[in-house]
């Protein structure tokens, strides 16, 4: 197996904590997004979408998308289970992976893309130019402040995003956190749980990876 990554963007980071947590080892190709390798005549024909990451298999196929592949990995290394053992545990996690997916990952996207000027012209990622809309990035950064609420006030209910055990959930909602820092700003004041389990998932050695 291969990985194409971008040590930069959070997506593979999602993918590169799943294998850590797994003890899994993949050899690693990173592609140059900011050179825009991802749209060469090389890439695409790796993947088409012209976006990372995608694990290669020894077969030559391509599977593409971060929980994707997150998937595949733990059909193949179940142990430790990071989508849950059982029906209802696979359904909650994959809940507050999806939530936290599209209201904390996918918010700051929006502002990035959508007021930096490196992405004029690129405001979704993707083979086709889209152009940037401010409007966006100020609706971005209000999601970001509902997705911080959202998950103080479940890491209130719960010491995990979901549940009592760690999960593919707690992975995308701390890279997502790490993203909104680096793009936005670091947790608000007033976030005493998010502050907690941050510290706490940022203690895992997954999370230098």
């Amino acid at each position: 197996m291969k990985l194409y990554d971008f040590k930069g963007a959070p997506n593979p980071r999602r993918v590169r904590m799943f294998l850590a947590e797994k003890g899994v080892s993949v050899p690693v190709r990173q592609v140059d997004l900011m050179a825009r390798e991802q749209h060469g005549d090389a890439y695409r024909a790796i993947n088409p979408w012209c976006t990372v990451p995608v694990l290669e298999l020894d077969d030559d196929t391509c599977i593409r998308e971060a929980m994707t592949i997150c998937r595949y990995i733990e059909a193949i290394h179940p142990e430790p289970a990071l989508l849950g053992t059982t029906p209802v545990e696979q359904a909650a996690i994959g809940a507050w992976e999806h939530k936290f997916e599209v209201d904390g990952l996918i918010a700051v996207g929006e502002v990035l893309r959508n007021s930096v000027d490196a992405f004029a012209g690129r405001a979704l990622p993707g083979p086709v130019s889209h152009e940037q809309i401010p409007a966006l990035a100020d609706r971005g950064r209000r999601r970001i402040a509902h997705f911080m609420d959202l998950l103080n006030e479940r890491l209130g209910e719960s010491g995990h995003v979901a549940g009592p055990g760690f999960s593919v959930a707690d992975i995308t909602a701390f890279v997502a956190v790490d993203f909104a820092a680096r793009v936005e700003k670091d947790i608000p004041d007033g976030h005493p749980h998010v502050k907690r389990w941050h510290e706490t998932v940022g203690a895992r050695p997954s999370a230098q990876a």
